[in-house]
C-alpha cells in the first residue's frame, strides 16, 4: 500500500510483487556483504589482540553499541540452523550443485562466536551487552548442554564415495557433507562458549544475570559435567588427544596432566560462580548440587593447583562444603529481566519454517556464476593482509625510528619500516615477535 496507493488493481499487483522480489534479492546480497565485513572486523580483532596493539575493533563495537547485534544475529542462525536447515535437506527439489553459499551461512555463527570471543575479555563489553547479555547466556548454556552431553564429539565422514552411485545418492551424499561441517562447526562453536562463558563470570554483576546463570541455568552443575567428560580430550590408538588453538593435538606423556586453555577457563568459571559472594548468597547448595560440586574435589591434585593456584582457594571451600550445609537462598520478590531474542525469534516465524525452506531454495542458495564470482572475489579480499591494514585506523608507523613508514616486514607482515637500514637494526628486537606473528596468521588462514 505504501508502493501504490491504488493497491486494488491487477497491474499494481504486479508492480508490488517485482517490488518485493527485487527487494529480497538486494537483502540476500545485503547478507552476504555484511558476513564479509563481520569476517573482516573478527580477523582484525584477533590479529589485534595477538599482537597486542590497541584493540580498535572493540573499542568501535563498543562505542556505536553493536554488541547487541552481533548476538541477536548469531542467535538468528541457531534458530536456522534447527528449524530451517534441516527441512531444506529433506526438500525433493533442493539439489544443490554449488554449496558454497550454504556453507557461508552454516559458518557465519562461528565467525561471530569467535568475534565475542576476543572483545568479551573485556569488562567495557560486558557493559556494552546490556540487555543481550542474557541471550547469550542463555545462547552459551545450550552450547554447553550441548557440549556435556557428547553429542556432537568425534564427527566422521563415513560414506563410501568409490562405489557407482546414482543421481539421487549424489545429492544425499552433498548434503550429508554439510551436515558433517554443520556438525564440526556445532562442536568448535560450543568450545568457544566455554571461553564467553568465563569472560561474563568475570564481570557481569548484575542481579538478573547472577540469577539467570545460578538458578534458571544451574551453571556450576553444568561446569562440573563438562570437567568430568572433558570432551575435548580423547584417546586415539593409546595416544592422548587433546583440542589446542582449534586442532586435536597429540599430547607427550610427560604433558598429560598438563591444563590446556579450556581447562582453565572452565575452573576460572567455577571459581567466580562459587567464590564471589553475591552468587554465593544467589545460589541453592541443596543435596543435589552438592554431591555435584563435591565431584571436584577428585581433580584438585596439588599439580593443578601448582598450573592455576587460585584454585587452592576453591579447594578450601569445597573441604568446608563437605562438612557443613549452606542455608537455602533467600526468596526476594525481585523484577528479573528475561531474554527475549530466542522466543521473538521463534514466535514471529513458527509455523513458516517450511515455507522459509522453499524461498531459501530458490532464491538464497541457487546462485548464479556471476554471483559466485563475486563471492570468490570479495572473499579473496577479506583474506588479503593489505586491506586489513587498510583498517588502520592511522598510517603505519617505523619500528625503528618512528616515522611514516611505507614497507614491511616480507615474513610476518605485521612490522612496518622506513628504509632496509632500519630495518636490519631492528631485527634482533622483532625476530621473536616475527615468528610469534607468522604462527598466529597461519593458524587463523587455516
Amino acid at each position: 500500500e505504501i508502493l501504490c496507493p491504488a493497491f486494488g488493481s491487477a497491474p499494481h499487483y504486479i508492480l508490488i510483487i517485482s517490488a518485493m522480489m527485487l527487494f529480497f534479492c538486494l537483502c540476500v546480497n545485503r547478507w552476504f556483504k555484511q558476513h564479509d565485513y563481520i569476517e573482516k572486523l573478527n580477523m582484525q580483532a584477533i590479529l589485534n589482540a595477538s599482537a597486542m596493539h590497541d584493540e580498535f575493533v572493540k573499542d568501535l563495537l563498543v562505542s556505536f553499541g553493536k554488541i547487541h547485534i552481533l548476538v541477536h544475529e548469531m542467535i538468528l542462525i541457531e534458530v536456522w540452523k534447527q528449524k530451517v536447515f534441516p527441512i531444506l535437506c529433506q526438500l525433493e527439489d533442493f539439489n544443490p550443485e554449488k554449496t558454497f553459499h550454504l556453507y557461508m551461512v552454516i559458518h557465519h555463527e562461528a565467525t561471530i562466536i569467535n568475534l565475542l570471543e576476543t572483545i568479551m575479555f573485556h569488562k567495557d563489553s560486558c557493559d556494552a551487552a546490556d540487555d543481550s547479555l542474557l541471550d547469550l547466556v542463555d545462547y552459551c548454556h545450550r552450547k554447553l548442554t550441548l557440549l556435556a552431553s557428547e553429542a556432537i564429539r568425534d564427527v566422521a565422514v563415513t560414506y563410501d564415495r568409490h562405489k557407482q552411485i546414482s543421481s539421487l545418492e549424489v545429492r544425499m551424499y552433498v548434503l550429508f557433507l554439510l551436515q558433517v561441517q554443520s556438525e564440526a562447526l556445532e562442536f568448535e562453536i560450543s568450545l568457544k562458549a566455554v571461553s564467553v562463558v568465563r569472560y561474563i563470570t568475570d564481570h557481569a554483576d548484575s542481579i538478573s544475570i547472577i540469577n539467570r546463570m545460578l538458578c534458571t541455568h544451574n551453571l556450576p552443575c553444568v561446569l562440573v559435567q563438562l570437567m568430568d567428560h572433558c570432551p575435548w580430550s580423547r584417546c586415539r590408538e593409546g595416544n592422548v588427544q587433546k583440542h589446542i588453538d582449534g586442532k586435536w593435538q597429540t599430547i607427550p606423556v610427560e604433558d598429560h596432566l598438563k591444563m590446556t586453555k579450556l581447562d582453565g577457563q572452565v575452573w576460572l568459571s567455577l571459581y567466580n560462580l562459587l567464590l564471589k559472594e553475591e552468587c554465593q548468597r544467589k545460589y541453592d547448595f541443596n543435596s543435589f548440587n552438592k554431591s555435584q560440586l563435591l565431584k571436584l574435589r577428585g581433580f584438585l591434585t596439588d599439580v593443578l593447583i601448582d598450573q592455576l593456584p587460585n584454585l587452592v582457594d576453591l579447594q578450601r571451600f569445597l573441604a568446608h562444603l563437605t562438612v557443613s550445609d549452606p542455608a537455602p537462598p533467600k526468596k526476594e520478590l525481585i523484577l528479573e529481566q528475561i531474554p527475549e531474542m530466542w522466543n521473538h525469534i521463534i514466535s514471529e516465524n513458527s509455523g513458516k519454517w517450511k515455507a522459509i525452506a522453499k524461498y531459501q531454495v530458490k532464491e538464497t542458495f541457487n546462485p548464479s556464476e556471476s554471483d559466485l564470482r563475486q563471492q570468490a572475489q570479495r572473499l579473496a579480499q577479506t583474506y588479503n593482509l593489505d586491506v586489513m591494514e587498510s583498517l588502520l585506523p592511522e598510517k603505519p608507523k617505523c619500528g625503528s625510528c618512528g616515522r611514516e613508514a611505507k614497507k614491511r616486514c616480507s615474513r610476518c607482515r605485521g612490522e612496518w619500516y622506513c628504509h632496509r637500514e632500519c630495518q636490519v637494526k631492528h631485527w634482533p628486537k622483532h625476530k621473536k615477535a616475527c615468528q610469534l606473528m607468522t604462527e598466529t596468521t597461519e593458524k587463523i588462514v587455516s
